[in-house]
């Protein structure tokens, strides 16, 4: 399978924006942890989508419905899929822009509101790469407000990979949808696997991070969650379900049909870089 693909793009694609909680340091773990077998894909967290593009990559056949509802992230992925020429030209010329006064440029792009699908993902993915840590954040009022990073040459035209995402996603067997994550209840079926990757529990009072979209990702969100697995447990769906070694986590899905795995994994976006490891977070199946 894999020859096939680097045939036709001699780039395996990977996220193009770097996404809190993103999981492509545990891609093997999470690969080891795939049942044998299943009937169609389903990510409604979709995030940077590091799984989806490494299980594409192996199975250019299997049938995939991807979700978020972060409206401006799964424009990108449209745009990415549809008009991927013209989003980097705006990339480039983002670029240049950037490279005569990184400052007042960056700040500038921050502020704005373009109304265009093409200029919309264009500033999204130009300012994930050059803000503070990569980090994807919104106040109330749904406005990024993450200030400038301090790079020296970002990687912002990463023309290779956004062209091979833009092939993966061309397949007819691959849809997008902007809605909340309970949705995937009407449509999965016995057979089905559903990946579950929500912005996590805070293991503690600082450890917050939940504000991908304007409304942050509750408790009562996590209830929510965990009901519905329950239900996709009873139509015969294989449940997958990541999220932090947190007590509220773990008490929620300590009974059968569970089985919890405790693993390792580093946190890219902290601050600071010492608190980076030694993480561990929750990997949760009912297969």
């Amino acid at each position: 399978m894999k020859q096939v693909f680097d045939q036709i793009s001699p780039v395996i694609p990977k996220p193009f924006v770097k996404w809190a909680g993103g999981k492509r340091q545990l891609i093997p773990i999470l690969n080891e942890n795939l049942p044998k077998t299943f009937g169609t894909y389903f990510e409604p967290f979709l995030g940077g989508g590091a799984l989806l593009f490494h299980m594409l990559t192996e199975r250019q056949d299997q049938k995939c419905s991807i979700s978020d509802l972060n409206s401006d992230l799964v424009l990108s992925y449209t745009t990415i899929r549809d008009r991927v020429e013209s989003l980097i030209s705006s990339l480039k010329n983002h670029e240049k822009n950037y490279q005569k006064d990184s400052k007042s440029y960056y700040y500038s792009i921050r502020e704005s509101n373009p109304r265009s699908q093409i200029e919309k993902t264009s500033r999204l993915l130009f300012l994930n790469r050059t803000c503070f840590n990569g980090l994807y954040r919104v106040n109330s009022k749904g406005k990024f407000n993450v200030p400038l990073g301090k790079y020296s040459n970002p990687n912002i035209v990463n023309e290779d990979n956004l062209r091979s995402v833009s092939h993966i996603l061309q397949s007819s067997k691959v849809s997008i949808k902007c809605r909340d994550f309970e949705a995937v209840l009407r449509d999965a079926k016995k057979g089905d696997l559903v990946y579950f990757d929500p912005p996590y529990q805070p293991v503690s009072d600082t450890a917050n991070f939940t504000s991908y979209t304007n409304k942050d990702f509750t408790y009562d969100d996590l209830s929510r969650l965990a009901e519905l697995c329950i239900d996709l447990n009873s139509k015969g769906c294989k449940v997958l379900l990541s999220n932090s070694n947190s007590k509220e986590v773990a008490e929620m899905f300590s009974s059968k049909p569970w089985k919890v795995n405790k693993i390792r994994a580093n946190r890219s976006i902290n601050s600071n870089s010492k608190k980076r490891t030694g993480h561990f977070e929750l990997l949760i199946r009912n297969y």
